[in-house]
């Protein structure tokens, strides 16, 4: 090869290394800069009071179709909760969910009189029906009891629950298969 032909291919390969570098540079800037940007997140609209004072809660449902406990979330007023959070998470368990798939296991007829809390246990009188309309069989029946439990242990303060029959302790389903003589826990 003659001496020309060998500084032109010199030349060749350097501008060739040169552009590449250019490119690479130019290229990897860009991508910095795409990276860099702060875009601002601007609100659809205002919130109102009433947004303001609504909170989410789970309450526990049977699901019909894997005969399971399933949450579901509800949006409430903070208010409502305010004087008796224990009832009113029962009263809309006893509601029943939105959901198709899910139902309340809480017996037909079942009237709740009375739910305080005491230490870190909730106590519920439950009237006779509780136990008289519920299902039999230890599945159904825990499903029924963790479905109160596991709602009612959503709150901080709740760490268990005990269930009395219409004031008195120690009674059981009317298939002895589940009885309340201890404090029910979370069950997940």
């Amino acid at each position: 090869m003659s001496k020309k032909k060998i500084v032109i291919f010199i030349a060749i390969i350097i501008l060739i290394v040169l552009i590449g570098f250019i490119l690479f540079f130019s290229l990897n800037s860009n991508s910095n800069n795409s990276t860099n940007k702060i875009t601002e997140y601007t609100p659809e609209g205002e919130f109102s009071e009433n947004d303001i004072r609504k909170t989410i809660i789970s309450v526990y449902f049977k699901n019909i179709e894997t005969n399971t406990l399933v949450p579901e979330s509800i949006c409430i007023d903070v208010k409502e909760l305010a004087d008796n959070p224990y009832m009113k998470l029962l009263q809309i368990l006893a509601a029943g969910p939105t959901n198709d798939k899910l139902e309340s296991p809480l017996p037909e007829g079942t009237k709740i009189n009375n739910v305080y809390l005491k230490g870190n246990t909730v106590f519920i009188d439950f009237s006779n029906e509780f136990i008289s309309n519920s299902p039999t069989g230890v599945q159904e029946e825990s499903l029924l009891i963790y479905s109160i439990v596991n709602t009612l242990t959503e709150l901080n303060e709740v760490n268990g629950v005990k269930i009395l029959i219409n004031g008195e302790e120690n009674k059981a389903f009317s298939d002895n298969a589940m009885n309340f003589r201890e404090e029910f826990v979370r069950n997940d």
